[in-house]
Formats: structure tokens, C-alpha cells, sequence
């Protein structure tokens, strides 16, 4: 008896070629997904484990940067902040207080403590590990989110394409520093499309370029921005996104997008 597809699974493989064709996305889109026993993470076919010690920054770039699968739990990464933000640590009293912060990324204890306070995390208990891989690689099938890093120009047309039908307006923060909880931590905790502007961390050890946002969303968020992007593309509204000219007539380029005005 031939195996069915289980209904939840997607077109992975599809979705990253819609995207590259109407972004040309420079960066692999991953997903993450998260584990409730070290188990079901190993159980993933070629999965990596780490033999150092990583922030969760690393790990999302050994795949986005590297095209690697990896799994991870919290004993290898480096520090409370990196396992509360994916729900493998407590947030208890001692990272509520944020007190390796003070003097380094705050000038008191109550900015620290106020910043930790602020961060989207994934509650503590749930989960035992992680995974991140290529989204072509289907390995994550269903991943809880994927990720996608894309230049400004390129985030607004994905945000455009969730906005197409079902519009509403997006708001999102900005923490700072531990910026993940605003994308990756954000998106596990409440399953919202969540962007971010990667910070210092994601730069110096995740590698991210200065001139990359994040997305975080879920798969079905990801498959209703593509179809809103191929039908702003049937309008003219696509990526790259062509200078018209600061002195130029917009008459007449207005009258393409708007041609019954």
C-alpha cells in the first residue's frame, strides 16, 4: 500500500523556488522545529550534532549559511539566554534579573531586568530539543516556522504579499539585543509572522550581513505571502523594485499601476 502524504506537510521544495523567483533571496530558507524528547530530534535523517558549544544564532546559520540539518539541546549551547529564548532553560528569577547585562548592553539593573522582561520566549517544560534545516531538504516537515533573511526591499513585497488578502495591520518591536526573541522566539511563542532586525550577536557569531532582515512565520503564513506576491507580480509590483527617477513625470508610472485613475 503506497504511504500517503500526511495532510499537514507542504510543498516545501516548491515554496523556495516561488520565493527565490519573485525575491532572489540570497540566503537558504530554514525552518526550525522543536522536540519534545531528544529522541524525535535524533530521529531525523543526517542530522548533525554539535561537538562545541554554540549560541542558537550559530545554529540557525549552520543551516541558512551552510545548508546543514542540525539538532541540538540545551546542554550545547552557551548560556541561559540562548535556551530561554527556545523554552530549554527556566526564565527564572536569576535570568529575569539580566544582571550579566548591566554595564554591557545596560547602564542599570533595572534597564536589564526590564529588557529581559520584554522578550517573546517559548515557555520552559515543552520542549527537550531542536532542529533547523533547509526547507528544500524536507527533513522538517512540517517545520513549526521557517525563517526567511532578505534584504528591506525584499522583506516589504513578502509583507505585501501576507497583506493582499485578509489584511491587517503588522506591529512589532524591537528589544535590542536577543533580538531572536523578536523573530524566532516570538513566531514559537505565539505563531504570528515576526520580524526582527538581527542583532549585534546574530551578526558576530550567526553571521547575518548587515544588510539582512529576519521573518519568522509559519509554513501555511509563508505559502499565503507567496500567493499574494504572484498576484502583485500579475501587477507590477515586484522585486527588484525599479528607481523611476526623482525627477521624472510619475504620471505616466502611476498610470500603470493605477490606470482607471
Amino acid at each position: 500500500m503506497q504511504q500517503q502524504t500526511p495532510p499537514e506537510a507542504f510543498d516545501l521544495a516548491g515554496m523556495v523556488a516561488d520565493l527565490n523567483g519573485l525575491l532572489r533571496l540570497k540566503t537558504t530558507v530554514i525552518g526550525i522545529k522543536m522536540f519534545a524528547s531528544v529522541e524525535e530530534m535524533t530521529a531525523i535523517p543526517k542530522i548533525r550534532r554539535p561537538s562545541a558549544v554554540h549560541t542558537t544564532d550559530q545554529i540557525v546559520s549552520m543551516a541558512s549559511r551552510l545548508g546543514w540539518t542540525v539538532g541540538i539541546t540545551g546542554d550545547d549551547l552557551v548560556g541561559a539566554q540562548c535556551r530561554a529564548v527556545i523554552g530549554l532553560a527556566p526564565q527564572d528569577e536569576k535570568w529575569l534579573s539580566g544582571e550579566s547585562y548591566v554595564g554591557v548592553w545596560h547602564g542599570t539593573a533595572e534597564d536589564a531586568r526590564k529588557r529581559q522582561e520584554a522578550l517573546d520566549v517559548v515557555p520552559f517544560g515543552q520542549y527537550q530539543a531542536m532542529a533547523v534545516s533547509p526547507l528544500t531538504s524536507g527533513r522538517l516537515n512540517p517545520p513549526d516556522i521557517c525563517l526567511v533573511y532578505a534584504t528591506p526591499g525584499q522583506m516589504i513585497i513578502l509583507i505585501n504579499g501576507l497583506q493582499y488578502t485578509g489584511y491587517r495591520k503588522f506591529e512589532w518591536g524591537v528589544v535590542g539585543e536577543t533580538a531572536c526573541a523578536d523573530s524566532w522566539g516570538r513566531a514559537l511563542k505565539t505563531g504570528e509572522p515576526s520580524l526582527s532586525l538581527p542583532c549585534f550577536a546574530e551578526r558576530r557569531y550567526g553571521g547575518v550581513p548587515d544588510e539582512e532582515m529576519l521573518m519568522a512565520l509559519k509554513p501555511e503564513h509563508l505559502a499565503k505571502a507567496i500567493v499574494g506576491m504572484k498576484h502583485l507580480a500579475k501587477n507590477g509590483l515586484r522585486y527588484p523594485i525599479a528607481p523611476y527617477g526623482i525627477q521624472a513625470d510619475v504620471r505616466a508610472g502611476m498610470g500603470v499601476s493605477y490606470p482607471k485613475k
